[in-house]
């Protein structure tokens, strides 16, 4: 080989291993860690990334504020869309190398941007991503806040039937999305477990508007109840369509419900619709209080998706605690590891050895306009 051979063979080599070392690990953080935030800010999720902003907001304010390590935090759009996720995650890893990241919003856009996270070794917390597999299987930088539909249906149907003496059910499901499927497979596994009959089945895309014709299959079965996973966006039109095709008995919702923009755009219609959720809102804890009390300061109406993401600045703050302040990726891995009982809005959290959310669910129901917790 010449010697001009050689090298451009060598500063071949030399840029490789420039690349490959960009990104690899978040910089040296005397002044804290830097940390991304990858939100559905618009698009099909826009009313869950828009309460998660505020809650990352008000708990960086309350780590800073509290004497906790200093967190910047960039926030970016990830449209509730794959592709979209993909490029902001390309862009926390590769350019801002961000010591961790928090999102996406939703559990479609975590199974395809999670894996570059994995293969950066970047350590990934989910705030809102409820699918009950595929997320944390992805591999072990990829964490959870959120409670798995898993843990939180099974529960609240059971607290549903007890009260409301259903027997049959019709279900309709989004047939398009992680989550919505997931949900959906909780849903008739919780159904059968407690012996109730499902009369029928429906499904409906995310992009649709119009639920008349499955709705009028479903009620035309004459169910106890109606079951629904769907995305809030969703939700409340099917919620509202429901009732002007006469439905008047109960609706059990998913996850997806759990947004006061559900409430909003249903109207009346939500009254009675009950949900599990991961966050009690009458929960006396001083951890909720001071929550509650920082998003009231904001001006902000919180839902679960506020405190589950609130909850997740409060969780990687006390993952660099649990590393002695230091903020490389793999230190805050192994500080999320360290966590355990700690007092968030969420009540006492840990995380199970699969890296899943370990804490209590509730059951909530609409009334008078507003979520509240069945006791």
């Amino acid at each position: 080989m010449s010697l001009a051979r050689r090298w451009s063979f060598s500063l071949l080599l030399l840029l490789a291993a420039a690349c490959k070392d960009q990104g690899s690990e978040a910089p040296a953080s005397g002044g804290g860690a830097t940390i991304g935030a990858a939100l559905s800010l618009t698009g099909a999720a826009a009313s869950y990334g828009a309460l998660q902003r505020a809650g990352i907001q008000a708990g960086v304010e309350q780590v800073t504020g509290g004497g906790g390590p200093k967190l910047n935090v960039l926030i970016e759009d990830d449209a509730s869309t794959k592709e979209q996720g993909i490029t902001v995650f390309q862009k926390f890893i590769n350019r801002d190398r961000v010591s961790a990241i928090l999102g996406p919003t939703l559990s479609n856009t975590a199974s395809a941007a999670d894996p570059l996270a994995q293969q950066a070794k970047v350590p990934v917390l989910a705030i809102s991503n409820t699918a009950p597999t595929g997320i944390t299987d992805i591999g072990n930088y990829i964490w959870r806040d959120s409670l798995t539909e898993a843990q939180v249906i099974p529960g609240a149907f059971k607290k549903a039937q007890e009260k409301l003496k259903f027997k049959t059910a019709g279900v309709l499901y989004g047939n398009d999305d992680v989550f919505t499927k997931a949900g959906y497979d909780v849903m008739q596994k919780a159904l059968a477990d407690l012996a109730i009959k499902v009369l029928g089945t429906q499904t409906f895309a995310k992009p649709d508007r119009d639920y008349n014709a499955q709705l009028t299959a479903l009620i035309g079965l004459k169910p106890d109840v109606l079951v629904v996973s769907a995305l809030a966006d969703n939700a409340s039109s099917i919620v509202a369509q429901a009732r002007q095709r006469g439905w008047t008995g109960p609706i059990l919702g998913g996850n997806g419900f759990n947004s006061p923009a559900f409430i909003k755009n249903a109207g009346a219609a939500a009254e009675g619709v009950m949900v599990g959720t991961s966050w009690n809102s009458l929960s006396q804890d001083p951890a909720n209080q001071k929550f509650l009390e920082a998003m009231k300061k904001g001006g902000v109406n919180p839902d679960q998706f506020s405190a589950q993401a609130y909850t997740g600045v409060i969780i990687l703050a006390e993952a660099i605690k649990q590393a002695e302040g230091k903020t490389g990726r793999e230190d805050i891995v192994a500080g999320l590891a360290k966590v355990k009982d700690l007092d968030t809005p969420l009540g006492k959290f840990s995380f199970t050895p699969g890296r899943d959310a370990q804490h209590e669910p509730s059951v909530q129901q609409v009334k008078d306009g507003k979520f509240q917790i069945v006791q």
